[in-house]
């Protein structure tokens, strides 16, 4: 299965890119992992106004759309998104599987989000929480529960 996760931003902060290589590297073992770190767009000052941020993930939808394989099963996460257990999120991945596709790509906005454009390319939007995390770290608990949703999938024990 080859799994990509295309993710605005880079990750600066070395104990998240610590963490999420850390996951990368366990999950070398279940899938094809690739991570694709794109450019977030910049701003004329911490309080744009709504036009420039529109205009900005406008932006970054058309290199998004751009890195999604085809055929693809797509799935955004964000806040909209419908929430589930991690049981459910492993059944999700299994039936991509055998449905036959075999590429799935997941979509991590910038600190503003997704464009519409994106959401709507989605097959599934995802939610991990009512709650808002920092686009950075939304990356490692991202790439945790993908590692424990293939765990689940092979029965096998995930210590806490």
């Amino acid at each position: 299965m080859n799994v990509k996760l295309i993710a605005m931003g880079k990750l600066r902060d070395r104990y998240f890119s610590d963490a999420f290589a850390e996951y990368e590297k366990r999950l070398s073992a279940y899938c094809k992992f690739e991570l694709i770190q794109l450019n977030e767009e910049r701003f004329s000052s911490d309080n744009a106004p709504r036009k420039e941020i529109d205009t900005a993930l406008e932006k970054e939808a058309d290199v998004i759309l751009s890195k999604i394989p085809k055929g693809a099963l797509v799935i955004s996460l964000c806040v909209e998104g419908k929430q589930m257990t991690t049981e459910e999120f492993s059944s999700l991945i299994d039936k991509s599987a055998v449905s036959g596709r075999s590429d799935i790509c997941f979509v991590i906005g910038s600190s503003y989000g997704l464009s519409d454009r994106v959401k709507q390319r989605s097959d599934i939007k995802l939610s991990f929480s009512k709650m808002t995390f920092p686009h950075t770290l939304m990356r490692v608990i991202f790439a945790e529960q993908l590692y424990r949703a293939f765990k689940v999938s092979r029965g096998e024990t995930y210590h806490k």
